[in-house]
């Protein structure tokens, strides 16, 4: 699909569907030389995501979509992303190759954040995976024009690329396991680096692994034929770099849950369990056309966990890169192990002023939060509240996790110096979690996400939701990276 921008004083272009933002109660304002039969606009009360469609009895668009905002005098970001992804959807229905998004009101400051939150939903609700399906037909729509003033097309603009980026986490996560192996993990990581001259990347080996000391990744690969790889994305400013960051994300391409089975229902969804390492690539995929000024650095380690004779057992022991031994007394906690070794690396060699990482690390997140939000958790609460204010400018919305003592002492081992998860009876898991990773980071600042529940399964918000995976965190940090 072909994006383009124009501003609302130039003249409108011949479309195939014509779409018109309006508030509740106030009267529809029609570009210049487009006319529509006066019932439907009578009958359109420009209630929020309402949607009259109809076709033009005069100017250069044959079909005219209205869609509601709303009462409310500030119009919400979340409620334009969503209607965004309206309009496009309803295109793809109406068989549309061409269509305008014309928005043309009166916002002040909200501008700029308004057109980002159009094209984001726009984009993202165009989102289709069709690769594997013989059958499918080619998407009707093929042009998309925006119409906004100066702050609204900028904003759009750049809502377009974050966007961009949304879909393609979306594609590596929906992508069958069989096709999205860790070494096509690292595939996708050298196109995205080729992207941008301000993007380098290093791939970690197994071998070079080994040379690390790296055996708590290394040991969640032993069960499968595929390598474990550790990808580390580099993003560099233009200008002077004010802080250095890490974004780690867990990248399991698939997750049998090793010697500790996991349950045969929904298991093919455990493709979803790489879901860290996609928004991570997705967030450079945005880097190398939006310059920010932090240094960037994304570490993703990606494995499989499956069963096999070599596969490490229940019991085993296993050491990290900083020396901490653990025992391994369930293989379905593998998550933490190879983010262990990739925070290790971090601490180590890539020393940042702030570092990040995210995961589908445990079902207990599901149950406290469900799929529409992440759990935070960490060492510092300036990384924290930072993650939840871009949460709640993105719409990935965050929520805090305590990590107190109790859940430090759960992750304390018996033969080891720690084990990989807590007791049965102990509860809180996703803080138990959040401990075990503690064990890593030192003081440096830092916050864990855990994205188990929104990552995929989420509610149907127009633009992502359902079965599919959501892209969470990509959004999410480009906006801290921008903003903190």
């Amino acid at each position: 699909m072909k994006i383009s921008f124009k501003n609302t004083t130039q003249a409108l272009s011949k479309t195939d569907l014509l779409v018109i933002f309006s508030r509740q109660g106030s009267k529809v304002k029609l570009p210049q030389g487009v006319q529509v039969p006066p019932l439907a606009l009578k009958s359109f009360e420009g209630k929020e995501r309402e949607m009259r469609l109809t076709d033009a009895t005069g100017g250069p668009a044959a079909r005219v979509l209205l869609i509601g905002l709303g009462d409310s005098k500030t119009i919400d970001c979340e409620t334009l992303r969503r209607c965004g992804a309206l309009a496009t959807k309803k295109a793809e229905k109406t068989h549309s190759a061409s269509v305008s998004l014309y928005f043309d009101l009166a916002v002040g400051k909200q501008s700029e954040a308004l057109g980002q939150a159009l094209a984001e939903g726009a984009v993202m609700g165009a989102y289709r995976l069709t690769h594997f399906q013989s059958t499918a037909k080619p998407t009707a729509l093929k042009r998309l024009l925006i119409y906004g003033n100066k702050e609204f097309n900028r904003g759009a603009k750049r809502g377009q690329i974050i966007a961009q980026a949304n879909c393609l986490a979306r594609r590596l996560k929906d992508t069958p396991g069989n096709l999205m192996r860790p070494r096509d993990l690292v595939s996708e990581a050298k196109k995205i680096a080729k992207a941008g001259s301000s993007l380098s990347v290093k791939i970690i080996d197994e071998k070079a692994m080994a040379r690390l000391n790296m055996d708590a990744l290394l040991s969640v690969s032993r069960g499968s034929c595929e390598p474990a790889y550790l990808i580390h994305l580099i993003y560099k400013p233009k200008n002077k770099s004010t802080r250095k960051i890490c974004l780690v994300g867990k990248g399991l391409t698939f997750d049998a849950g090793g010697i500790s089975l996991k349950p045969s229902g929904k298991m093919d969804e455990m493709k979803y369990d790489m879901s860290g390492g996609a928004a991570v690539l997705g967030v450079f995929k945005a880097l190398a056309e939006i310059d920010v000024d932090a240094e960037v650095h994304g570490l993703v380690p990606t494995s499989e966990n499956l069963p096999d004779g070599k596969a490490v057992k229940p019991g085993d022991l296993v050491t990290a890169m900083n020396g901490l031994s653990i025992e391994v007394l369930n293989t379905d906690a593998e998550g933490r192990l190879i983010l262990a070794d990739a925070l290790c690396y971090a601490k180590e060699k890539i020393k940042p002023d702030a570092m990040i990482d995210l995961a589908t690390l445990t079902g207990a997140v599901v149950v406290a939060l469900g799929h529409e939000l992440s759990g935070v958790m960490g060492n510092d609460q300036n990384v924290i509240d930072d993650l939840i204010a871009a949460g709640k400018r993105s719409g990935e919305l965050v929520w805090p996790l305590p990590l107190h003592d109790v859940h430090h002492e759960e992750m304390k081992g018996k033969v080891g110096d720690l084990r990989n998860i807590s007791s049965p009876g102990a509860g809180a898991g996703s803080s138990t979690g959040g401990a075990f990773l503690s064990n890593f980071v030192d003081n440096i600042p830092w916050a864990h996400l855990d994205i188990a529940g929104s990552a995929w399964g989420a509610a149907d918000r127009d633009y992502q939701g359902g079965a599919k995976g959501t892209g969470v965190g990509v959004r999410l940090l480009f906006d801290y990276l921008q903003q903190s």
